[in-house]
């Protein structure tokens, strides 16, 4: 297509950026340093576990005896309480990277390398930890300390399901590190948080709060059968930061949203933002207490909201907002006031008003906080999804609950309630990721020099672009460069001319990659308005000039290094193989959590704790 009228002042004050870094997967040499540490870290921790086991490492068998003996942890076993805090360390630490490694990527683009991302070594470390916490909660109990739940690993060796359910998850995550490098190699670097095997590192972290909490139990128990008076107070707290943790895993999925730059639809931030807190937070007062949501909340935000903090103005990078979560905590300590006596009626209460009142209450929140605040063309589709995700979510959490109390209802009635849940969850992440994009529509770009390398534009269409108002409309900038000087994104303001004008300077030199975005509804689209020469991708520079350009397909733009040679069915045949593997993983923790509920206590008196009604 012939453009024409360059400005050339413009150009002039723009330097030609040459994209020099690797578009697909990692050099050998940093693959063998990686799988080196790896097995370095691997064999260190085969070494503390056949030194305790053998009785040959006195100094974390003193460690477990003081902590015993305090009153805190000790409510707690200690076979328990340290793999739950190395578990938890190492949460926060992968938590940390993870949002570092995002803010760089949107300033940056993609990696040089991964060993030359710095957010890798936390991410790294972390998904490693919670690994290894699941290896020592299976290594550190003797045979008889593990109740009826454990699991026989080889004769004399009994682990508790927990750990087996923490380990099982942690590797689960840390498998995404290698499988990514080879998805790379297939497909070309994926610059975005819900890549298949990026969604395995974040979902393999999130659920391991699961895990966690059925150890926690565990623990909690053989604390139980001793005869020891635990502290209330200790279990409140202990089992409330759990619960945050939850929270904060659960609400990873949404970090596109928080920094500004998602690649999907919008409805879906409302979706999972009623998922996690209807989940985590009916879970919170179910099995804590009374405050216990809003004490969740508490820790989430001083945790979330302190690696925010860390990320933006403690390392200069960009700052991610935090959905807050308040309204839907207040929703669930209401409704328990009337039914905590019936958790499932309790979860699906919650759920349901977490998906109308808690969206209207983040609604307002985004206004605020967020760089794409939620607009009426998301409002009936965003509640509808948002009520159905709260609901299943709700379900979840009860039955969650009843599991750790040892209260399931009988075989059947749970099974079925898990395998619907699951499926209205599924349903509706499918509907949020099905996009299409207008074949017909063009814009025309006047552009006007602002100097130093940024320009103001006016952009009008052949045609109406938005039925009533958009998700956004947007002139978005995003790699170009290192901090929060890397992202910039300008609200498309409509003249009554029918001209849509940017409302300050947007950025077009250097190694920008500069576009006009609009979401309508299901359609996601963009228009180049400049990207620089990428030698490695062989994708010449597209300049910023007046002229008419077409809408197309948004990823194409803001995932230039995506392989587009590669046949659908391998990449369809790819991410089944993840599919199934995070099927896999969901399916394990239903069994953990079932395997706990349905061992039998005969060292408790009564063989169950009393049903209670739905």
């Amino acid at each position: 297509m012939h453009f024409s009228n360059r400005i050339a002042d413009v150009v002039a004050a723009a330097p030609t950026a040459v994209e020099d870094r690797p578009a697909g997967a990692a050099a050998l040499s940093e693959v063998a340093l990686a799988s080196g540490l790896a097995l370095a870290m691997t064999i260190a921790l085969g070494a503390v576990v056949i030194a305790h086991r053998s009785d040959r490492l006195p100094a974390l068998t003193r460690l477990m005896e003081r902590m015993d003996r305090s009153r805190f942890f000790g409510t707690v076993a200690p076979w328990a309480q340290v793999p739950l805090m190395v578990a938890m360390v190492s949460l926060i630490t992968a938590l940390l990277g993870m949002y570092w490694d995002i803010a760089l990527h949107i300033g940056l683009g993609r990696d040089e390398g991964p060993l030359a991302n710095p957010a890798h070594y936390p991410i790294l470390f972390g998904l490693f930890g919670i690994s290894a916490a699941g290896v020592l909660a299976c290594a550190l109990p003797r045979q008889d300390e593990v109740g009826p739940s454990g699991v026989r690993l080889a004769p004399g060796w009994n682990a508790p399901a927990g750990g087996v359910l923490l380990t099982g998850a942690g590797t689960y995550a840390l498998l995404g590190f290698p499988l990514d490098d080879v998805w790379h190699r297939i497909f070309g670097q994926d610059v975005t948080l819900w890549g298949p095997t990026h969604l395995m590192l974040i979902g393999g972290a999130g659920l391991s709060l699961v895990a966690m909490a059925v150890l926690f139990e565990e623990g909690r128990t053989a604390t139980e059968r001793t005869g020891r008076r635990t502290s209330p107070v200790a279990t409140y707290v202990l089992k409330a930061s759990l619960v945050g943790g939850l929270l904060i895993g659960m609400s990873v999925f949404q970090a596109e949203f928080d920094f500004g730059v998602p690649q999907f639809r919008l409805v879906l931030q409302p979706f999972l933002i009623a998922l996690a807190a209807a989940f985590s937070l009916v879970v919170a007062r179910l099995w804590i207490g009374r405050g216990a949501a809003i004490a969740a909340v508490l820790f989430y935000l001083v945790v979330r909201g302190g690696v925010s903090v860390v990320v933006g103005p403690g390392l200069g990078e960009l700052w991610a907002a935090v959905p807050l979560y308040l309204a839907e905590a207040v929703i669930v300590e209401l409704v328990a006031l009337r039914l905590a006596h019936r958790p499932i009626a309790l979860g699906l209460t919650s759920g349901v008003l977490i998906g109308t009142l808690g969206y209207a209450a983040e609604h307002a929140w985004t206004q605020i906080a967020f760089p794409l605040p939620w607009t009426s063309d998301i409002l009936v589709e965003g509640v509808a999804m948002a009520t159905v995700a709260g609901a299943a979510a709700g379900l979840l959490g009860s039955l969650l609950v009843l599991g750790l109390r040892r209260n399931l209802p009988d075989a059947l009635r749970p099974r079925l309630l898990f395998a619907l849940a699951l499926v209205a969850i599924a349903a509706c992440a499918t509907n949020g990721v099905i996009a299409t994009h207008p074949e017909d529509l063009h814009g025309t770009v006047a552009v006007s020099d602002a100097g130093s390398g940024q320009v103001e534009l006016e952009v009008s269409f052949d045609r109406d672009p938005v039925a009533g108002e958009p998700a956004w409309l947007t002139v978005t900038g995003w790699q170009g460069g290192a901090g929060t000087d890397g992202l910039a994104i300008d609200h498309l303001e409509e003249g009554r001319d029918g001209v849509w004008r940017t409302t300050a300077p947007v950025p077009a030199d250097g190694t920008w990659k500069t576009m006009v975005r609009l979401h309508d509804g299901r359609e996601l689209t963009a228009m180049p308005v400049y990207l620089p020469e990428d030698a490695a991708l062989g994708e010449p520079e597209i300049p910023v000039e007046d002229g008419t350009r077409p809408f197309d397909e948004e990823k194409l733009l803001l995932q230039r290094e995506l392989s587009d040679d590669v046949p659908g069915w391998l990449w369809l045949a790819a991410g089944s193989i993840v599919l199934l593997c995070s099927i896999a993983l969901v399916l394990g923790l239903g069994w953990g959590v079932n395997r706990y509920a349905r061992a039998s206590r005969p060292d408790v008196g009564a063989a169950t704790t009393p049903r209670v009604p739905a």
